[in-house]
């Protein structure tokens, strides 16, 4: 049996794959342990988020000698006292901007369906159908069918729904401690795993573990801002131009906006839908409130917030983005990147470290 070092690492790969596939077939041992990741899966990541947040204000008023506790504890009554701001400033319209969004959805479908079939109806339309295998009658069809059966998937699962609300509670309720404990002992994390290498690699390790932080506190924190940026400029456009829903509209394009490249493109879709069955003037209005937020969102705002801290190319991104969309659906368009950033970094070192190693036995040599 061949004994080189390909092979061993090829027999460690399958030992690895064999474990793993001996495991999907003894699911009374392994199924408790996915259910704990998907349990504290949620969690932790939102926790992760708001400590790289919250990290540096920890920092700025721990070195002016506040302790750590008492620096957590202005941060927490901090965020509440600005989420109490939030709830009463913007809470009733968005309240009433929801309620008219549900009981106007029916009529919203409707209208939807109403412009499809003026469409199927347009000349140009026709005879685009003529040359190409291209069915408007057929997409409109599916396109109603799915928003209906959204809605009726919405009212007939009103038991998973109380189920998902009931798990959002939890993490809200659970993500406050695990920040804490964050925010005061995260500094002690690194310390854990450079004990596990041994003492000559401690230094390179506390290299990369150095590179890493760098890598995911500038990723989210220019991430989040840029997004409220967005978000708030998309409102103050909705509001000029008098779309309905703008608040709502405005929110699910921050939150998009944290998908780079194509997260734009899925938040302004809704706003679309919506200026469709208003006017064409109207859609003219949304497209333009949002090439203005994007081009000041670019070329102002990104390049001053995030700069170019990652040195990702956006070829790779764009490709990051598709693998990751396909395999994790929304979940992986978010954490494709910092993934990425973190992976970049781990492989970069570990080659400048098997070049460091390969010169010094040339040395010897």
């Amino acid at each position: 049996m061949p004994q080189s070092k390909f092979f061993r690492i090829g027999y460690g790969l399958l030992l690895i794959f064999l474990i793993i596939l001996v495991g999907t077939k003894i699911d009374f041992i392994f199924r408790p342990i996915v259910v704990l990741v998907q349990t504290l899966f949620f969690p932790f990541l939102l926790g992760g988020v708001l400590y790289y947040l919250f990290r540096p204000v920890v920092q700025f008023l721990h070195k002016r000698n506040v302790p750590k506790a008492l620096s957590i504890l202005l941060i927490y009554l901090l965020a509440i006292g600005l989420f109490v701001l939030l709830f009463y400033s913007i809470g009733p319209i968005l309240q009433r901007q929801v309620s008219n969004l549900i009981e106007n959805t029916p009529a919203l479908i409707d209208a939807i369906r109403s412009k499809l079939n003026d469409l199927q109806q347009n000349e140009w339309v026709n005879r685009f159908q003529e040359s190409e295998q291209f069915d408007v009658k057929e997409v409109s069809e599916k396109v109603t069918a799915y928003l209906s059966n959204s809605v009726q998937t919405i009212g007939t699962n009103i038991a998973n729904f109380i189920g998902i609300i009931t798990n959002i509670i939890m993490i809200f309720v659970t993500v406050p401690f695990i920040l804490y404990y964050m925010l005061k002992e995260g500094e002690k994390a690194p310390q854990m795993v450079l004990q596990t290498l041994p003492e000559k690699q401690r230094n390179n390790g506390t290299k990369i573990l150095k590179d890493m932080d760098i890598a995911l506190s500038s990723y989210i924190q220019g991430q989040i801002l840029v997004s409220v940026c967005v978000g708030t400029m998309l409102y103050i456009g909705y509001l000029i131009i008098g779309i309905e829903y703008s608040l709502i509209l405005a929110i699910i394009a921050m939150f998009t906006n944290v998908i780079p490249f194509l997260g734009p493109i899925i938040g302004v879709v809704p706003a679309l839908i919506v200026a469709i069955v208003d006017s064409p003037a109207m859609v003219i209005k949304v497209l333009i409130v949002m090439v203005i937020a994007q081009q000041i969102e670019g070329n102002v705002i990104s390049p001053q917030v995030m700069g170019k801290k990652l040195d990702i190319h956006p070829l790779t991104i764009i490709s990051i983005l598709l693998v990751a969309g396909s395999l994790g659906g929304l979940l992986g368009l978010i954490l494709a990147v910092p993934v990425y950033a973190v992976l970049k970094v781990i492989v970069l070192h570990t080659y400048r470290l098997i070049n460091l190693r390969r010169e010094k036995n040339e040395l010897r040599d």
